[in-house]
């Protein structure tokens, strides 16, 4: 029996997977594609409302999941989109039942995650929380529902009812910084962009300062100084993961000061470091999804995409939950070696990288998953 806080419902959007048939009616949320996975190449919405009834329908699933996305929600064509992505290979594959969550601020993550909680209709197996800004709200609304389980994506939260799982984006993000490195130090023209490599400079957007998305900027460095030493780096955060004009005046400013590639982890606020790549003919590195093919107007500037494969941890803790085997209580990392990180070269621009490039990218991305090549998580560690 659950135990039932009395707590108003939270101001919620809506939308139910279910069987052959995704839910979403409000703007912004991701149509259903035709390989049955979220639509990343339009905002569209073209799937039918199924509303709350279809939830309360749920009975034949597999599992019913409630998914409480990041600030920013749907269609930021990257990390929630990826987690999205995640839960529809589960309904395909599974048979699974979902509602998306998309809270628009740090006080509803708590009031939501209740509310799911102490839900009978639909009853949830699991409650997904993507993001890390949900760990403090889940550290209490879990120890209140002790019965319910739960998993958080990119935070642990230290409760036997929580399955918790992060990644080594360090480890990724020394890739991205190694390509930054390698691409600034040439002559090359390509796509909508070009270098200057007497400038020898790139940049680094990051969302809000914490010691997550400080561990972006770590890897980042590492890798620009093992590509050469005499690079400099320009960064700066936003305080925002959901400010693309802050992005845009962010990356304009690296750029105008010499950067020929910036990599943000900033979430929606990315859109505008690609933006400003393209209009001032320079080069940007993508995050979580590949962005080069969830924002395709953008691939003529994206060199690449340090992507986390956050949709491979939903569908892992869903499976895990169907199989009554989910891990909580307990933390799962995943980085370079366990194919939880890894770096993807653009669509339109990957085939242009030069081989002495790909190749050099290769040879760190194996020492780092052989355990012979550290990267510092700490910005302050590089160079040291």
């Amino acid at each position: 029996m659950k135990n039932v806080r009395t707590a108003t419902l939270s101001r919620r959007r809506l939308t139910v997977g279910l069987g052959g048939a995704v839910a979403g009616a409000l703007s912004g949320c991701l149509g259903d594609g035709t390989d049955g996975t979220a639509s990343m190449e339009s905002g569209d919405d073209d799937s039918t409302d199924g509303g709350t009834d279809a939830i309360r329908n749920a009975g034949d699933a597999s599992a019913t999941v409630g998914m409480i996305y990041a600030l920013g929600g749907l269609d930021d064509r990257s990390f929630n989109d990826a987690a999205n992505r995640g839960i529809q290979r589960a309904r395909l594959d599974h048979d699974v039942a979902f509602a998306n969550e998309e809270p628009g601020s740090l006080p509803e993550f708590e009031t939501t995650q209740a509310d799911l909680s102490a839900s009978d209709d639909p009853d949830y197996d699991l409650v997904c929380c993507i993001g890390f800004l949900q760990a403090d709200a889940l550290s209490t609304v879990a120890g209140e529902y002790p019965d319910q389980r739960y998993a958080i994506v990119d935070s642990v939260v230290d409760r036997d009812n929580v399955a918790s799982y992060v990644f080594r984006e360090h480890e990724g993000s020394f890739q991205a910084g190694h390509l930054a490195g390698l691409v600034t130090s040439r002559d090359l023209s390509v796509g909508a962009g070009s270098t200057r490599p007497d400038e020898r400079t790139v940049g680094y957007v990051g969302g809000v300062e914490s010691d997550l998305v400080r561990k972006f900027e770590a890897g980042y460095r590492a890798g620009v100084d093992h590509a050469a030493a005499d690079v400099s780096v320009r960064s700066t955060y936003l305080g925002d993961f959901d400010d693309p004009e802050g992005g845009y005046d962010a990356a304009a400013e690296m750029y105008e000061a010499g950067a020929d590639v910036v990599y943000h982890a900033a979430g929606g606020s990315g859109l505008g470091v690609f933006q400003a790549a393209q209009e001032y003919g320079r080069y940007a590195i993508g995050v979580d999804s590949d962005q080069s093919r969830s924002n395709p107007r953008y691939a003529d500037v994206i060199l690449g995409s340090m992507v986390k494969r956050v949709g491979t941890a939903v569908y892992d803790a869903a499976e895990r939950t169907i199989d009554d085997d989910l891990q909580t209580g307990s933390t799962r990392a995943l980085g370079l070696a366990e194919d939880g990180v890894a770096l993807v070269y653009g669509t339109s621009l990957g085939p242009a990288i030069p081989d002495e490039v790909r190749a050099a990218i290769a040879e760190s991305g194996e020492r780092i998953a052989d355990g012979d090549l550290s990267v510092p998580s700490d910005p302050e560690a590089v160079g040291q």
